[in-house]
């Protein structure tokens, strides 16, 4: 009987031991994993803080005026060259381009054809064909 309890207490022993060192590898590899992620954290936290600094250094308003001086060859702007709302034209009317091109070649009038009146009219019964918004350089 007691050799019997010598033989169950070394396997108990030798088990222990295994588990023991499976925890121990187990945890040194969590240790490592950290490590990595740690490294890989820090590789990105100084890859945005670069990002950072060489946009503060293309979007550096000195730099865009030297840059805008050379190329596009810029004037200083004089306090002449400010205008009142007063001194603007007024806003050109709106024209149908295309309305106007129309009854010039006599196609101005009512659709003969399938077409009834309601139809050839377009949403909320104004024209058919769109309204072209005024240019803001031309006015037309």
């Amino acid at each position: 009987m007691l050799r019997l309890m010598n033989v169950i207490a070394v396997f108990v022993l030798i088990g222990s031991a295994v588990y023991a060192y499976s925890i121990k590898y187990s945890t040194l590899y969590q240790v490592e994993k950290l490590t990595r992620l740690k490294r890989q954290l820090q590789a990105e936290t100084d890859g945005l803080a670069m990002a950072r600094a060489e946009w503060a250094h293309v979007a550096a308003p000195v730099r865009i005026e030297d840059l805008a001086d050379q190329y596009l060859g810029g004037q200083v702007m004089q306090l002449s060259q400010i205008a009142s709302l007063a001194s603007l034209p007024d806003k050109a009317p709106a024209t149908d381009a295309i309305g106007n091109a129309l009854k010039g070649l006599g196609l101005g009038a009512a659709a003969k054809g399938p077409m009834t009146p309601d139809v050839a009219k377009g949403p909320a019964g104004g024209p058919a064909t769109p309204v072209a918004p005024a240019s803001p350089r031309t006015g037309r």
